[in-house]
């Protein structure tokens, strides 16, 4: 592993691409290269697109990666896509959908693999191992799941919600989701019927917000024809470069990093307790029984802090 840390260090493609594979897997491997990388020397800035399925965030996500790096940014896209229920890797693939013409623009899909919000777990350490790379800026395409797309605020710095007219009452909803979540909001597929009344409603629910709180940007865009998408970057640079930026991402990677850790938490203590014969002891009362599960996951959870609770001297045998 110490080959491929080194590997990214120097900049190699294929050392990022094999790295990445191992934090998507979850595998030993990839904790291991991410010990030897240590800390970023300089964290990259982590802009989040999200929105509903069909907005058109693949197209706008693939111009603003080439805006960037024409504007001499290290752009990554991390595109999160749904897993394929065979193979566990990501459905879409957005390399396929992407094609920069920049070599600079490192573009990697990842898999949800089954995570609930959108988000793939290995994102926190794709985002580190492309911080190690020496990518300063990294765009994170979530798979659009509606409202539970808050996740994205534990990964980004920033967050641009997608919203496009004639999606219907369903948009109504979504927006009510959203407006927590937006740093600024992108109305694509601008050229159709309604664009500025979905303006117009987002103003009026924005200006429900205290009086104190900053009113997000709202920027109108026809990503299939390029245009509002410089507009799109330069907002989104004027917002990374706030003064207020560095509090704020703070206690965002903060908060994010509480998440991650509670996240690997609660999978390794169910993947050690799953494994053993009092978790299907429990298992049996809880369903068979009608014991409290409650209850019984107390005590599993005390026979794996201290060996003791019900029938202690067998502890938490295989």
């Amino acid at each position: 592993m110490t080959e491929l840390a080194d590997g990214i260090r120097r900049g190699e493609r294929r050392a990022l691409a094999r790295a990445l594979s191992f934090a998507e897997s979850g595998s030993a491997e990839g904790r291991e290269i991410l010990r030897e990388l240590g800390s970023p020397e300089k964290a990259a800035d982590v802009v989040g697109i999200t929105g509903a399925p069909g907005v058109g965030k693949s197209t706008l996500v693939d111009l603003l990666s080439r805006a960037f790096a024409a504007r001499g940014r290290k752009v990554a896209v991390l595109a999160v896509d749904p897993s394929s229920p065979f193979s566990g890797g990501a459905l879409l693939g957005d390399r396929i959908r992407m094609d920069s013409p920049d070599p600079e623009v490192f573009i990697r899909s990842l898999s949800t693999r089954g995570q609930q919000g959108g988000l793939s777990r290995a994102v926190a350490s794709a985002i580190r191992l492309l911080e190690a790379f020496g990518k300063d800026l990294i765009l994170v395409e979530t798979v659009g799941a509606g409202q539970s797309e808050v996740e994205i605020m534990a990964h980004a710095d920033i967050t641009a919600v997608v919203l496009v007219p004639g999606l219907g009452d369903d948009i109504q909803a979504n927006k009510a989701g959203i407006l927590e979540i937006g740093d600024v909001f992108i109305v694509n597929k601008s050229d159709r019927p309604g664009a500025d009344l979905v303006v117009r409603e987002l103003r009026m629910m924005l200006s429900l917000a205290p009086k104190d709180v900053e009113r997000p940007p709202i920027v109108k865009t026809v990503a299939s024809e390029g245009l509002g998408v410089g507009e799109v970057a330069e907002t989104l640079l004027k917002l990374l470069a706030a003064p207020t930026m560095l509090a704020r991402r703070e206690e965002r990677r903060r908060r994010g990093g509480e998440a991650q850790l509670r996240e690997a938490l609660s999978r390794q203590v169910l993947e050690r307790i799953s494994s053993r014969q009092a978790f299907r002891d429990a298992v049996g009362r809880v369903t068979e029984g009608g014991a409290d599960p409650e209850s019984e996951a107390e005590d599993l959870l005390d026979r794996l802090a201290y060996g003791g609770g019900r029938e202690s001297e067998g502890g938490m045998s295989p």
